[in-house]
């Protein structure tokens, strides 16, 4: 079957890769003079306009690849560096967010009074956008970096603390009745009971919220500008480089695969199958 399955995938990928390919192999102008609007463009004659095409695109990812980690000042270093700064960023605020909100979950999770209390609170910022933030984030913090580092906290947040709240909510009653009545103390049912019930929803909440902060990173470093992968992007399109823009967004793609991958592998590492 995953056998199959890659065939299948590798057929469609040349399958778009061959309508890639038509819709931007284009013949050379024969002639005629280019517009004032293709001169300020950056266009010539001969020269291939529009989308790159596959072959373009495959020479600029061997040029970023060959040497992702070199830096030739403010706005020209390598893919490499630019991930790193994203990835720097989205992990200090996942992790001060996984701070706040497995604990708070936990606790509201096992008091019902305690979450009629701050449900309220939950569902008016839950559907606030993280990018809403960012100026507030500005005005207080006074420091862009740090400014997307509390916006990836504040869109991270959310889906982990419900998901634990819903998972420590949903632990069986057959488990907390045995505990009970052998008497096991708080924190031993918390940590031996509960936690390891609540594990898969709590690990689930975690791998949303890494998704969604590394969707947010992106548009957060094109407002605040400097580094990353987002600033990478936007530099690119100011400099009309649509090749070095498609290749940012499959790095972007291809980070985003890895990093939910690596939390689909820890969340099966926490299921337990019966």
């Amino acid at each position: 079957m995953g056998l199959k399955a890659g065939a299948l995938s590798l057929v469609i990928f040349l399958f778009f890769l061959g309508i890639w390919h038509a819709t931007t192999v284009t013949p050379a102008r024969s002639g005629g003079a280019l517009t004032e609007y293709e001169q300020l463009m950056g266009k010539s004659a001969g020269k291939q306009d529009g989308l790159p095409t596959p072959a373009q695109m495959g020479s600029a990812v061997k040029k970023h690849l060959s040497d992702p980690f070199y830096d030739n000042g403010p706005n020209d270093k390598g893919i490499g560096i630019q991930l790193a700064y994203s990835l720097m960023r989205v992990g200090a605020g996942f992790l001060l967010a996984a701070l706040v909100a497995i604990p708070v979950g936990f606790f509201i999770g096992m008091s019902p009074l305690l979450y009629r209390a701050l449900n309220p609170f939950i569902q008016v910022l839950k559907p606030i956008s993280p990018l809403a933030w960012m100026p507030l984030a500005l005005y207080t913090i006074k420091d862009s970096a740090t400014s997307s580092i509390f916006v990836i906290f504040i869109c991270s947040i959310w889906p982990m603390l419900i998901n634990t709240a819903y998972g420590v909510a949903s632990v069986r009653r057959d488990w907390l009745n045995v505990a009970r009545t052998l008497e096991v103390g708080v924190f031993r049912k918390a940590f031996q009971v509960v936690l390891p019930a609540a594990a898969p929803t709590i690990m689930t909440g975690m791998r949303i919220s890494m998704g969604i902060a590394w969707l947010v990173i992106v548009a957060a470093e094109m407002l605040v500008g400097g580094t990353g992968i987002g600033y990478f992007v936007w530099n690119e399109w100011n400099n009309l480089s649509l090749t070095n823009v498609i290749f940012a967004i499959l790095m972007i793609g291809v980070v985003g695969m890895v990093l939910d991958l690596m939390f689909g592998v820890l969340q099966k590492f926490v299921t337990y199958v019966e």
